[in-house]
């Protein structure tokens, strides 16, 4: 793993100062804002976030110098400890409700992650299917550009914070039953951070971030369906003064199709025939996602039934192969006979020896009044 100096680009005598000026630099130049869809820059970015992490806060700077990473708090530091990884700051915390009551602060505080954020897309039934682009439009928290993400004005800077003296926490006396207590908890003043802006950033009103509307490309997998939820990491919002950003989370919405009908993996096609076609047999030729397909259909096909045509359907999402397209046949009745056809098929029954109401039109009338 690289040295988190060589991350960051800085000797080991860095200044507090030299040291955020770079990383400063190497986060707007490889923020994922900057950068979308570029994996590389992605984790370039989180490795950078995580040096400064460590170099940005002094005590934690001065062990990493002392310990490497085994100092930061990794399994090294846990050997002989019969507290548990937490050690006794933990049982404080519990108990006290801050840090160690013998007055040792834990250091500033780095920039808080940004939030996760979340969507909806809406998509056709093709879409879902096939997959793709589709572009998500996102009101989020990116970086105020004038103060370059730090808060302050230009040209101004940070102080020390005056109430906790730059520790980013400030402690607190109390009696007890066991004496006078002393617990700490995160500065007010500063946020924990140990510093306050000098001059204000007029545009960002000293968040080094601002609201805006951003546009993100989703890549679709082929076979999602409705209630997938597709996580960006690295588009959610920007964090305060340059902390970390969060991710976003797409919750996919597949609307219905106005012919297809999905069932898992398969598609359902309810598709029209005629009489005589169900009767006599037919070649018919059936929509389907793609291109159009030839279906056989044998004399005396009944309505209802059912035809597969394999590898028309839904992709595996997680695996390999399609599902079905399950065609189901309806026979139609007709209900705008000519005089001529009305004859055949009176005379088709007949053949049949099927009893059918007669051709007087005041046929039906004289039957519905016998129910009155």
């Amino acid at each position: 793993m690289a040295e988190h100096y060589d991350i960051l680009g800085v000797s080991r005598q860095a200044t507090e100062a030299e040291i955020k000026k770079a990383y400063r630099k190497l986060a707007r130049e490889f923020h994922p804002d900057a950068n979308p869809g570029d994996a590389e820059a992605e984790a370039r970015f989180k490795e950078i976030a995580n040096a400064y992490e460590v170099l940005g806060d002094s005590e934690r700077r001065a062990r990493y110098d002392r310990f490497g990473d085994d100092g930061l708090g990794g399994s090294g530091g846990q050997q002989g400890n019969p507290f548990g990884a937490g050690g006794l700051g933990d049982i404080f915390e519990t108990f006290f409700g801050g840090g160690n009551p013998f007055g040792g602060p834990s250091g500033p505080s780095g920039p808080p992650r940004g939030e996760d954020l979340e969507t909806a897309l809406n998509i056709d039934l093709r879409d879902a299917v096939f997959g793709g682009e589709q572009m998500v439009n996102v009101r989020t928290a990116i970086a105020c550009d004038p103060c370059e993400a730090t808060g302050a004005e230009p040209g101004s800077g940070t102080s020390r914070c005056g109430e906790c003296g730059g520790s980013g926490q400030v402690q607190r006396v109390r009696q007890s039953i066991l004496g006078q207590m002393v617990s700490a908890s995160q500065c007010p003043t500063c946020s924990g951070r140990g510093e306050t802006i000098d001059h204000v950033c007029k545009v960002c009103k000293g968040e080094g971030r601002k609201i805006e509307t951003v546009s993100y490309t989703v890549d679709v997998p082929a076979g999602v369906d409705s209630g997938s939820t597709l996580r960006l990491t690295g588009r959610g919002a920007v964090g305060p003064r340059g902390g970390a950003t969060g991710d976003l989370y797409v919750h996919i919405n597949v609307e219905e199709d106005e012919n297809f009908l999905r069932d898992g993996h398969d598609l359902l096609l309810r598709q029209p025939i005629g009489f005589a076609q169900a009767a006599l047999g037919a070649e018919l030729l059936i929509e389907t996602l793609e291109d159009p397909e030839t279906l056989l259909v044998p004399a005396g096909t009944h309505s209802g039934r059912r035809f597969r045509l394999r590898g028309h359907g839904v992709p595996m999402i997680n695996g390999r192969g399609r599902g079905d397209l399950l065609v189901e046949l309806v026979v139609a009745t007709p209900s705008d006979l000519t005089d001529e056809q009305d004859a055949l098929l009176r005379q088709f029954a007949e053949l049949r020896g099927e009893e059918v109401a007669p051709a007087d039109p005041g046929f039906f009338s004289k039957v519905k009044s016998a129910f009155k």
